[in-house]
Formats: structure tokens, C-alpha cells, sequence
């Protein structure tokens, strides 16, 4: 009787060594080459590409599955670490990052790297990378794709240390440091899709942020242009249509402001100017001279951030 090729006993049904090698390469370039848009399919979207992005401080609780604990996901942990848990003496929470020093080409992957290794650790544990190595399983088995995000947004980083905690000097200042870098930041709420944010950088002007939720980019934009050749791409009184940046597959319109004003003033315009958008979404008809003109000129002055 002729003995049993151990070598070819763990291959695949049908294949070779060979292609089973090259069927193991290529499984290992498809997890990690880079999502056009990683967060799709999931509510949280735009929030989760605005606390990615641009803004500095701020944390929501994350709708998980199959947690035994609750988890947060936040703009900034100390040292740009990727995770960590708290002690059960500070609640036992855990809470995952999403601007961090050391990841991948695929934020929603190193997310869920980040919550499945959050999953498996214990109390006091950090996580230091977040880049995701083919091992983590899919977002969508983690979060409810359903679900929105509560975010709670911060002046400083004083969320960092659990009520009752003493720190140390070195802790002190990196605290300190962190919050000095802090850029004053506001969650705008509208009845509109995405995610907006006011900022104000300093130097006379104050920027609102919309994280649209669009699939078609080039819609959006021929719509955007549409409505700026009529001169109703704006948000009203001393505001400017400063142009879009593109971002994880989405499109983020970009508007100057007053710093004076209010930044929960804008509610009125935004659902002016997003029924206008809307409306044109649906527009067929070709772009005239003027709008053609709008549109180049927004295409010229787009800055794609990853």
C-alpha cells in the first residue's frame, strides 16, 4: 500500500502545493491592500471619518457585539497608542483610537484589529499599533452597522485620566501638552446627512466641516457646482464655499466662517443648501458654461487626505 503524502494532507480540495501557495499570497495582498472606503455600510460612517480626521478631542461609546465590557472609540489615547483598558478599580473600560502613530493603509481594519485585540485583554493592558496583519476579523462582526454614534467632544484631554486617579509629573505634562495643541472644536447639529464640525484654527476664520454620506463622488461635485453658479453655495451673512477635501472615499465640502458667529447658528442655511444639493443630485442635464467653470474650479482646489 502506498504511504500517505503527509506534505499534501492540509491542501486544499483540488490543489496543488503550488497553488495553494500562490492562493495564500494572494489572499494575504487582498487583506491588506487598501479599502477605498473603509467604514461602508456602517450609520457611524462620517462620524467615524470626522474623529479620524480632524477632530482633536472627543470620544462616543461603540455599539459592540460579543463585548463583556464597554468600549469607547476616541480621537487620541496617551502617546497615540492604539487601545487600552482601564483597571475594574476605574470602571474596567476600554477604549480604542483612531488617530494613532503606528497604522495601516486601512483605518477600518486597524479598527477592527484594535477592538478584537481589545476583546481578548485585561484589565491595565495597552495597545501600542493598531496595524491590522490579516488576523482580525471583519468590522461588521464587531459593531452594529445600524447603530449612530453619541459623540461627546472635549476642550482638553482631561477624559484621558479616571476621576480620583493621581498622576505623575511625566503624565502631568504630556497631558498638558496634549491640551495645549487642542484646537477649539463643536459638533454641529442640523437635519442634515453626515457628519458636520465647526472649527476655529485662529487667524480670522472659522471652518465648518461636512463629512458627506454620497456614494457618487462625481454627482456630488457637478451638484456642488450647480449650486454654486447660482451663488447659493454658501451659509449665509459673512460665510464663503472654501472647497472639499476627499477623505476614506467620501467628499467633505468645506465653508469659511465667522468665528464670531455662533457655531450652532448654521442650521437654517445647512438645510437650505442640502435640499439644494438633493435636489440636484437628480439633475441630468448638462452642466452650462458657468457651472462647468464651478466645477473645474472646485476640482482645482481638491486635497485628497489619504
Amino acid at each position: 500500500m502506498a504511504k500517505k503524502n503527509k506534505k499534501n494532507e492540509d491542501l486544499p480540495e483540488g490543489m496543488s502545493r503550488r497553488q495553494a501557495k500562490l492562493a495564500a499570497r494572494a489572499a494575504e495582498r487582498a487583506a491588506l491592500e487598501k479599502d477605498p472606503r473603509p467604514y461602508a455600510g456602517f450609520a457611524m460612517e462620517t462620524d467615524l471619518i470626522a474623529l479620524q480626521e480632524f477632530v482633536p478631542s472627543a470620544y462616543a461609546k461603540l455599539p459592540v457585539t460579543g463585548f463583556d465590557r464597554d468600549v469607547y472609540v476616541a480621537t487620541v489615547l496617551p502617546g497615540a497608542g492604539a487601545a487600552l483598558v482601564r483597571d475594574d478599580a476605574d470602571g474596567g473600560a476600554a477604549f480604542v483610537a483612531l488617530q494613532v502613530n503606528n497604522h495601516s493603509q486601512n483605518p477600518g481594519r486597524d479598527l477592527a484589529y484594535a477592538l478584537d485585540w481589545v476583546k481578548q485583554a485585561g484589565p491595565g493592558d495597552s495597545l501600542g499599533s493598531t496595524a491590522a496583519d490579516g488576523s482580525q476579523p471583519e468590522l461588521k462582526e464587531l459593531l452594529d452597522t445600524e447603530a449612530t454614534l453619541e459623540v461627546t467632544e472635549a476642550d482638553d484631554f482631561a477624559w484621558w485620566i479616571p476621576e480620583g486617579t493621581t498622576v505623575d509629573p511625566q503624565v502631568t505634562a504630556s497631558l498638558q501638552a496634549a491640551n495645549d495643541a487642542v484646537v477649539p472644536s463643536r459638533r454641529v447639529t442640523a437635519d442634515v446627512p453626515g457628519s458636520l464640525w465647526w472649527v476655529n484654527p485662529g487667524g480670522g476664520k472659522a471652518h465648518l466641516r461636512w463629512v458627506r454620506p454620497e456614494t457618487d463622488e462625481p454627482a456630488l461635485l457637478e451638484a456642488l457646482a450647480r449650486v454654486a453658479a447660482r451663488g447659493e453655495l454658501n451659509l449665509g451673512g459673512d460665510t464663503k464655499f472654501a472647497g472639499v477635501f476627499r477623505t476614506h472615499g467620501t467628499v467633505v465640502p468645506v465653508f469659511d466662517l465667522d468665528p464670531e458667529v455662533s457655531h450652532d447658528s448654521y442650521g437654517e442655511e445647512l438645510a437650505r443648501v442640502n435640499q439644494a444639493l438633493v435636489t440636484e443630485l437628480d439633475n441630468d442635464a448638462q452642466l452650462s458654461a458657468d457651472e462647468r467653470k464651478q466645477l473645474e474650479n472646485i476640482k482645482s482646489r481638491q486635497v485628497t487626505i489619504r
